[in-house]
Parts: structure tokens; sequence; C-alpha cells
């Protein structure tokens, strides 16, 4: 099933898309779309439920996600137009909450940008604690999948010291949705086509086959590592095309770009690219 959540950011609602791709309102049946919800919601008579008129607002699938995990340069192509050695682990670093934005919604650039940048990836919501989970089992720990825009300032992530997460944690710089599908919908997570436009132009083509380190590993991995909570947000890494491999020179994002991205089964995401503004005056500086 496709899961959502719809409306103005800090008053979405539950919904659920059915087989014509129309929104029905689970507001009736949960009061948001929690993990702790999702039994419920999952099993709720979508024919009965309210059609959601218009073209509403998506935001953010899942409401309480506890983390985000992130795993770096887990495509190899992608690894070499980074000028990075190709992991023999998985990279791991973390992404804020408070990047965390709808798939649609305006991309911000922060002060002073200058190499912003793009990558479509997979992203997996946590079901079950996974703490030293068997590879075998990982996927059972899995709630649903979701379409991500790990969106990125270069210059910020590798030229500010080692932290990338301070290229990567700015706020609106990971687009999640449109939807949580869940895993009997999208079957093998490692087979699923992803692209990626700028401005009407193709930049990213892969394929989910090509990660280095696959879904369950990567799971079993980090769990090893950090104790994966249900609601938790684990995003796997792109495949190459990003702005900064860009060849002969590279390209990075500015005001009035525009991002378009899909992921087999998962949906699309289009965003526009708009200057810092304060959060409460929109004021620029």
């Amino acid at each position: 099933m496709k899961l959502c959540r719809y409306g103005q950011p800090g008053q979405e609602k539950p919904g659920i898309v059915d087989a014509d791709g129309a929104i029905r309102d689970l507001s009736g049946v949960v009061s948001d779309l929690t993990i702790a919800a999702l039994p419920q919601a999952l099993a709720a008579d979508v024919a009965a439920l309210p059609v959601v008129e218009g073209t509403p607002r998506y935001g953010v699938p899942l409401a309480g996600i506890g983390k985000i995990v992130a795993i770096g340069l887990n495509y190899r192509d992608h690894a070499i137009e980074s000028n990075l050695p190709i992991p023999t682990e998985p990279m791991m670093f973390m992404k804020a909450l408070s990047s965390l934005s709808g798939p649609n919604d305006d991309v911000m650039l922060p002060k002073g940008s200058t190499h912003g940048d793009w990558e479509v990836e997979l992203g997996v919501i946590i079901g079950k604690t996974c703490r030293y989970v068997d590879r075998a089992e990982a996927l059972d720990h899995v709630a649903g999948y979701v379409l991500v825009n790990d969106v990125s300032e270069r210059f910020n992530q590798k030229q500010r010291g080692t932290q990338w997460s301070k290229g990567k944690g700015h706020d609106t710089f990971c687009p999640t949705g449109p939807w949580l599908v869940t895993p009997d919908e999208v079957g093998d997570p490692q087979d699923l086509d992803m692209s990626l436009d700028v401005n009407g132009q193709r930049m990213q083509t892969g394929n989910t086959r090509t990660m280095i380190f696959p879904v369950d590993e990567l799971i079993a991995y980090v769990s090893e590592y950090i104790t994966l909570e249900p609601g938790d947000l684990l995003i796997t890494g792109t495949p190459p095309g990003v702005g900064e491999g860009k060849k002969p020179e590279a390209i990075y994002l500015k005001a009035g770009d525009t991002m378009a991205l899909s992921i087999d089964k998962l949906g699309t995401q289009a965003q526009s690219v708009v200057a810092w503004r304060h959060p409460r005056t929109g004021a620029s500086a």
C-alpha cells in the first residue's frame, strides 16, 4: 500500500493512496501516520474512506521519524566521480531531523551556498528495532520504502573539516516522499530504477541493483553500531551523476533551478531551489 500525509506544513493529515491514485482520508481511522498507527491504517477499508479533493501538498509521509542514518558512496561509479576511495565497508553519517521536508517543497540553499548538489536515494523506514540483526532477517524489520533527495552543500561537507553532516543537514535538505510504500508492493528493493533531472536535463540514471552494499547488508551493518528504532529513516546512497562529478566542469545548484526525481514504485518529487530566507521574516539576510 501507499501511505501518505497531506496538507499544509504542521497541519498534515494521514492518507492512503488508492488503486486509481486518489488520496483517501485516514484521519477517521488514525490521528496521524506514525509507526505505531501503521497496522491500524493498513487494516482500513480503503473503498469506504472519503476521497480527498483537489491536489493537496504532500508532507513527509511518516510522522515521528526518530533519526536519519545515511550511507555515503554506496555506488561504485559515484565514489569514482567523487574522487574518493571505493568503500570496503559502508560509510555512515547522520542528517539532521530539521532537514526533513515534503517531497515537492522548495529546497532552500544555506547562506553563501556555492556548491549545492543533488542525490536521488532509496530510503528505508525501519519497522522493528534493529540491534545486531542478522542480514538474513534484516528485511523483516522494514516497514516501508520512500524516495529521498539527499541534498548536499559540498563546500560545507568537504572543505570544513571531515564532518559530512555540516553539508548534509541544512534545512530542507532531505525531501522525503510522496509515499511510504509497504514492502509487499515494492518487492525486491535491489531492482528499482532511479533518475534525477535538473532544469529538465537528465543528470542521474541508475538502479538499486548496483549498490555496493545492498539494503539487507546495510541494515545489519548499521545495527552493529547504532540501534535502529521503529520509525527511523535509513538512506542508502546515490548512483553517479551528481553535480560535483560533472565533466569537464562541476554543476552546482542555484536559486531558480528545479529538480525532478523518481524511483520505480515510490513515486516522484519536484523541487524548486530558492535562496536562504529567514523562517519568520522571509528576509534573505
